[in-house]
């Protein structure tokens, strides 16, 4: 194990650990606030995933979110409601569901060679219309007022409160190792050589498009994951959660953390959450203006987000320390 590796493992135990303590300290409803942020960053984590290891940014991950969100609603409200098994197999529909989106999208615009801006615009469309989807199939989707009564996840027994929380911490930092350890080796390697030079990788005899394929659908599937718990923790699942504004907020929260590294993930969505709470109590409708603004000041100034911005800063520090040491 690197250096970097183990500076990466600690800093990620070491949220791990900040989180499975805050309960200890933090009062009810800030449990819960958090852990709704902690399930936002599972979603940040998915498109990390995506996007910082084969350098092709998807703007329509709210699709795989919301698909999971929705069909946790759809099954638990409208097919079985009050069953046992609801919970379970809401989490099959809604992670599934995105999954085939993921798949299906994925499958016609990667194997079509469509890559870079024209792979941006695609998705964005495709949020669009999730988006409209989510609203015109009232019946269904409950049109623009959602669905409200989602019952809480249920495994034998109603998981909520503190035992819900810690469930979330577990996934989230199950998942985030778990892609760790299986991008550090050849499939890591692989989609690196595919975002330096997709064409180089396909000559050394690499299917790039069935990599990324796989990566797009793991990314979805996660997306969905994160979007089903996250509607059985709020009770409610709208439009809100399938719109423009949350793709670009998600990608948002991967630029803060730096995209790449997966725990920077989970830490730019805990900062850009934080930043949200102080503008929305200047001005609600202020939030909006400021992620825009705030956007373009991360793209001209800390393009690779602010941990690498302040690693340089200590690096530069550093070494004006030591050259006066001399």
């Amino acid at each position: 194990m690197t250096q970097r590796d183990k500076t990466w493992l600690f800093i990620t135990l070491a949220i791990m650990a900040a989180l499975t303590a805050y309960p200890a300290f933090g009062s009810f409803s800030g449990v819960s606030g958090l852990r709704d942020i902690l399930l936002f960053a599972l979603f940040a984590v998915s498109l990390d995933l995506f996007w910082g290891r084969t350098g092709v940014l998807s703007f329509g991950h709210a699709t795989f979110f919301g698909a999971g969100a929705y069909g946790m609603a759809i099954m638990t409200i409208h097919v079985a409601p009050g069953a046992a098994w609801g919970s379970l197999a809401g989490l099959a529909f809604g992670v599934g569901l995105a999954g085939m989106i993921a798949l299906a999208v994925g499958y016609f615009v990667i194997f079509g060679g469509v890559r870079g801006a024209y792979f941006t615009i695609v998705t964005l469309a495709l949020t669009l219309i999730a988006q409209q989807i989510a609203i015109g199939w009232s019946s269904i989707t409950g049109g623009d007022a959602g669905l409200i009564g989602v019952p809480p996840l249920t495994i034998g027994i109603p998981i909520t409160g503190k035992v819900f929380y810690y469930l979330v911490v577990a996934v989230l930092f199950g998942i985030v190792l778990t892609l760790w350890a299986g991008l550090r080796g050849r499939r890591g390697l692989v989609l690196r050589a595919i975002e330096d030079d997709e064409r180089k990788a396909q000559t050394l005899g690499y299917n790039t498009s069935l990599h990324l394929l796989v990566v797009f659908v793991l990314s979805g599937l996660i997306a969905g994951l994160a979007g089903a718990l996250y509607v059985t923790g709020t009770g409610f699942v709208a439009p809100d959660m399938i719109a423009l504004l949350l793709s670009t907020e998600v990608i948002m929260w991967v630029a803060v953390g730096g995209r790449g590294s997966l725990i920077g993930a989970v830490a730019g969505t805990m900062i850009v959450w934080r930043l949200q709470q102080e503008v929305s109590t200047l001005s609600a409708s202020a939030w909006p203006l400021f992620i825009g603004a705030f956007f373009l000041a991360m793209v001209f100034f800390f393009p690779d987000g602010l941990p690498a911005a302040a690693q340089k800063l200590w690096t530069r520090w550093k070494t004006m320390k030591e050259g006066r040491a001399v």
